[in-house]
């Protein structure tokens, strides 16, 4: 039994949902996500709430009972507050600057890395002097939001020793204790 697929979705009155040929549209603040679902999935609508219904209880349509809910949930979410991640990179002589869409990291590597990212992501740096530096990301596209910030991360991932690496903001990093003599 899928409890998360069985849950459901009260939408905001900022967005409206439509479902019509297997594809589920989104809209809201000017912002349009759309998904296609699998045959034999129905999306309900009644009264300002939401519920996803699968077609039958074979394993396959268990598993993508709550992954449907859940990306639905996300797109209602996304269109009307969106989305927001921070990372925070920590080591000596990391710097990250931005140039519209164009992510700059120093990441101790011979070169810099420069990230061409999407239009539908948004990008500010923060530096200031005796901190490390932030880099905020936004979206109205979770899953996009995910992918790009595990890519960034996958450039330096945290080190247990040091501590060095990208971090998400607020992330606490199990440290190990060096060599013993």
């Amino acid at each position: 039994m899928s409890r998360i697929g069985q849950a459901l979705i009260n939408i905001n009155p900022a967005a409206t949902v439509e479902f019509k040929d297997n594809v589920i549209t989104v809209k809201g603040n000017n912002l349009t996500l759309t998904r296609e679902l699998n045959e034999g999935f129905d999306v309900k609508i009644e009264d300002g709430v939401l519920s996803v219904v699968r077609p039958d209880d074979s394993k396959q349509n268990k598993a993508l009972h709550g992954l449907y809910r859940a990306l639905i949930n996300n797109m209602i979410t996304g269109v009307t507050e969106g989305f927001k991640k921070q990372l925070e990179l920590v080591g000596v002589g990391y710097r990250a600057s931005n140039q519209g869409q164009k992510l700059d990291l120093s990441l101790g590597f011979s070169h810099n890395i420069v990230i061409e990212l999407p239009e539908e992501i948004k990008v500010e740096t923060l530096t200031e002097k005796g901190k490390n530096p932030i880099i905020t990301l936004s979206s109205h596209d979770n899953q996009l939001l995910g992918m790009i910030v595990a890519k960034i991360r996958s450039y330096r991932k945290p080190e247990p020793y040091k501590g060095k690496g990208i971090k998400f903001v607020g992330e606490i990093i199990r440290r190990k204790a060096g060599k013993s003599a």
